[in-house]
C-alpha cells in the first residue's frame, strides 16, 4: 500500500510540472526531472556551455535572435531530449554543428540552462543601454575604478569585453552583492610595512617570498614578505548599489555591461 501511495505522488508531481508556466520548471512543453540536477552537474554543464555554446550564443544565451537559451525560450518547443540531440548532432544546413559530447555531457548543459532559467530576474523590468551608459558614467562613478576601451582607471578589472564573458544574472550580483563572488584575478590585497604604512591595491602577483599589486594611484609596487609587518587579502572594494540605484537603474546599467563585448 505504502507503495502505491508514493507512485500516485510522483504522478501527481509530474503532472504539476508538465502543466506549470514557471520556466525553471520547463525548458519546453513537456519536461521531465532530469537525471543529472546535482550542484556538480550543473556547474560542469556551465562550464561546457562557456567553452563550447557561448562563442555563438553569448554568455547569456540570448545571441541568436527568436532564440534565449537561459529563458527556455526557442523557435519552437523543445524538450530535454530534443535539447540533448541537438547539441549532440546539430542543425543540418544551419551554422549549429554537431559536438563529440556524450549523452551524460549534453544533458549537464541541459540542465545548466534549467538552473540559469531558474535564476534569472522574476521582474518584468527590461533595461535601456544609453540609460544604462549615462548611469555607469554619472550616478555610477564606475569609471573611477573600471575601464572601458581606454577610458577610466586600471584599479578595477577592465569592463570592455564584460558582456562577452559574465552572464547578465551574474553581473547583477556583482552590482547588489559585490563581494559575493570575486574573481581570483580581481581580488585585493593589503600589506603593512614595518614603519607602519598601510598599502591596499589590486593584487598582480603573489609567490612564496614576494607579492606585486597595483595601489590605488595605479602604480605598480612589489614587497617582500619577509620585510612586512603584515600581509593579507582585502576585501573588495566595489561597493553595493542595492540601495543607490532603484531597480529599474540596476536594469539599465546591467544592460549597459552585457553590450559591451569589445566592439567600439
Amino acid at each position: 500500500m505504502r507503495h502505491r501511495w508514493i507512485i500516485a505522488a510522483a504522478l501527481v508531481l509530474i503532472a504539476l510540472i508538465a502543466g506549470s508556466e514557471d520556466p525553471a520548471l520547463r525548458l519546453g512543453v513537456a519536461p521531465v526531472l532530469a537525471q543529472h540536477e546535482t550542484a556538480f552537474d550543473v556547474e560542469e554543464g556551465g562550464r561546457a556551455f562557456r567553452n563550447t555554446c557561448a562563442n555563438c550564443h553569448g554568455p547569456d544565451g540570448n545571441e541568436i535572435a527568436g532564440i534565449d537559451l537561459g529563458r527556455g525560450q526557442f523557435r519552437r518547443p523543445m524538450t530535454d531530449a530534443d535539447l540533448v540531440a541537438i547539441i549532440r548532432k546539430g542543425i543540418p544546413n544551419t551554422p549549429m554543428p554537431a559536438t563529440n559530447m556524450t549523452d551524460e555531457q549534453a544533458s549537464r548543459i541541459v540542465a545548466y540552462l534549467r538552473s540559469t532559467a531558474a535564476s534569472k530576474r522574476t521582474a518584468s523590468v527590461s533595461g535601456d543601454v544609453v540609460r544604462g551608459k549615462a548611469l555607469y558614467d554619472d550616478k555610477g562613478n564606475c569609471a573611477s575604478c573600471h575601464r572601458v576601451n581606454g577610458v577610466g582607471s586600471r584599479l578595477g578589472p577592465d569592463l570592455s569585453r564584460i558582456g562577452q564573458l559574465r552572464r547578465g544574472v551574474e553581473l547583477e550580483t556583482s552590482l547588489v552583492d559585490p563581494r559575493a563572488e570575486v574573481l581570483p584575478t580581481n581580488r585585493f590585497y593589503r600589506v603593512v610595512t614595518k614603519n607602519g604604512t598601510t598599502i591596499v591595491g589590486r593584487l598582480l602577483n603573489i609567490d612564496t617570498f614576494t607579492v606585486q599589486l597595483m595601489d590605488s594611484k595605479e602604480e605598480l609596487r612589489s614587497f617582500v614578505k619577509g620585510d612586512l609587518k603584515e600581509h593579507g587579502f582585502a576585501p573588495s572594494p566595489m561597493p553595493s548599489y542595492k540601495s543607490t540605484l532603484t531597480q529599474q537603474e540596476l536594469a539599465d546599467v546591467v544592460s549597459y555591461l552585457v553590450s559591451l563585448k569589445g566592439r567600439t
